[in-house]
C-alpha cells in the first residue's frame, strides 16, 4: 500500500505541475499554435470521455452493486455521477468568466496591449491562477484514488489530466509576464497554481482513505467519472472547436479514445 500512494501522489503531482510546461511554452512562442492545441484538447477529452464511461463508471457501477445489490448500487452509482457533474458545474458557476482557466486565450491576443494594460493583464493572470487552483483540486482527488485503485487506469487519467493542464499554464503565464516583464515571476505563478492538484490528493489520503471501502470507492468513482465528463464536455471541447480547422478537434477527439480504449486491452 505505500507504494501505491507514493505511485499514486507522483502522478497526481506530474498533473498538477503540467501547468509549469505551459508557461514555458508561453515563452518561446509569439503565436498561438492553434491546430496542436485544438488536437490536444480534443485528444483530452476523448481520453477523459472514454475511460470515464467505459471503465470507471462500471468500476463504480460494479463495486456499489456489489455492496448494495443492484437496485440500491446502480441508483447510487448514477447519483454520484450526476453528483459529480454538479459539483464540477457549481464551482464552474462560482468562477469569474475572465478567469475562467478554460476559456482559453491566444498569446498574441494576450500580448497585443498598450502599457496602460497593465494592471488588467496582471489582474487577468492572478484570477486564473486562482480558478485554476479551485477547479484542478477535485481532479486531484480524481487521479489520486483512480491510481490506487487501478495504477495503469491512473496513468491514463493523469496523461489526459496533464495535456489540458498545459494550455492553463499559458493563461496564467502570458498576461502576467508581459504586465511584469518578469518571466521569473509568470512562471512561479503558472506553478504554483497547478499545486492544488497534488493538494486534493493529499486531502484524499488524509480524509478519504480511512474510510475506503466498496461503497466510498464506487461513489468517489462515479463522482469522478461525472467530473471528467463535465469537464470534457463543456470545456475542452468547445475550447478545442474555438481554434477548430477542419475537424482537427474531432479527430483528436477520436485518436484519443482509440488510444484509451488499446490502452485498456493491453494494459488494464
Amino acid at each position: 500500500m505505500p507504494e501505491n500512494v507514493l505511485f499514486a501522489f507522483g502522478l497526481t503531482l506530474m498533473a498538477g505541475l503540467a501547468t509549469g510546461i505551459g508557461s514555458i511554452l508561453a515563452f518561446f512562442t509569439s503565436r498561438t499554435n492553434t491546430r496542436f492545441l485544438s488536437l490536444a484538447l480534443g485528444f483530452s477529452a476523448g481520453v477523459m470521455i472514454y475511460v470515464s464511461m467505459i471503465e470507471i463508471f462500471v468500476k463504480a457501477q460494479d463495486a456499489l452493486t456489489g455492496s448494495l445489490g443492484d437496485g440500491l448500487g446502480n441508483w447510487i452509482t448514477v447519483a454520484g455521477f450526476f453528483g459529480g457533474m454538479l459539483l464540477i458545474a457549481l464551482i464552474d458557476k462560482l468562477i469569474p468568466k475572465q478567469g475562467n482557466p478554460h476559456e482559453i486565450k491566444k498569446v498574441e491576443d494576450m500580448t497585443n496591449k498598450d502599457p496602460s494594460q497593465d494592471a488588467a493583464l496582471l489582474k487577468m493572470g492572478a484570477f486564473t491562477a486562482l480558478a485554476i487552483g479551485i477547479h484542478n483540486f477535485p481532479e486531484g482527488i480524481a487521479t489520486f484514488t483512480s491510481a490506487l485503485q487501478d495504477p495503469a487506469l491512473g496513468v491514463a487519467i493523469a496523461v489526459a489530466i496533464a495535456i489540458h493542464n498545459i494550455p492553463e499554464g499559458i493563461a496564467v503565464s502570458v498576461p502576467v509576464y508581459f504586465a511584469t516583464g518578469d518571466k521569473k515571476k509568470a512562471f512561479k505563478l503558472s506553478f504554483l497554481s497547478g499545486l492544488s492538484e497534488p493538494i486534493g490528493a493529499i486531502v484524499a489520503f488524509l480524509f478519504l482513505m480511512p474510510y475506503l471501502n466498496d461503497v466510498m470507492f464506487g461513489v468517489i468513482f462515479a463522482a469522478v467519472a461525472g467530473i471528467m465528463v463535465f469537464i470534457s464536455l463543456d470545456e475542452l471541447l468547445p475550447a478545442a472547436k474555438k481554434y477548430d480547422e477542419a475537424h482537427i478537434s474531432i479527430y483528436g477527439l477520436i485518436a484519443g479514445m482509440a488510444v484509451m480504449a488499446v490502452s485498456l486491452l493491453l494494459f488494464i
